[in-house]
């Protein structure tokens, strides 16, 4: 049983992975936008103008700026604990969350498949904490090994 469920954690992570890259990277978004040097320094500033001219909540949630971001890292957040459990530490899933977006941010910049962007780094970040914290639920309700 547990290699069954090691087998269907790394399947759902590789497709996650997948989508996240061509989310990131490849999607129609990324297209209308290649080519474009910007960026963003000033932390919060992308969070505060999001939020001052935000429209409520609707199907568009998901995958706007703010809670796309947190959404697109929750999954890592989730995973990685169950595939490493030496990284199942806030302090750990947090670095690895922050490499990973950082990593991501540098990578669309200098691709020009999007901005370089510090509030990315926050949210990314923040999805990451929220999905292990989910997982720390989970394994509080449901006895789980560390490392399946």
């Amino acid at each position: 049983m547990k290699k069954i469920l090691k087998a269907f954690v790394w399947t759902c992570f590789s497709f996650y992975t997948i989508v996240l890259f061509y989310l990131l990277f490849f999607s129609a978004y990324r297209t209308g936008v290649k080519g474009i040097i910007d960026y963003n320094l000033i932390p919060f500033h992308t969070i505060q103008r999001y939020f001052s001219s935000w429209n409520g909540l609707g199907p568009s949630l998901l995958t706007d700026e703010f809670f796309g971001n947190i959404l697109a890292f929750l999954p890592f957040g989730f995973f990685i604990p169950f595939l490493f459990g030496k990284l199942a530490t806030w302090a750990k899933i947090v670095a690895c969350s922050f490499l990973l977006s950082l990593s991501v941010e540098i990578a669309q910049f200098a691709f020009r498949v999007g901005a370089f962007d510090v509030d990315d780094l926050f949210l990314n970040t923040l999805g990451g904490m929220i999905g292990f914290g989910v997982y720390a639920l989970l394994r509080r309700v449901v006895p789980i090994s560390k490392n399946i």
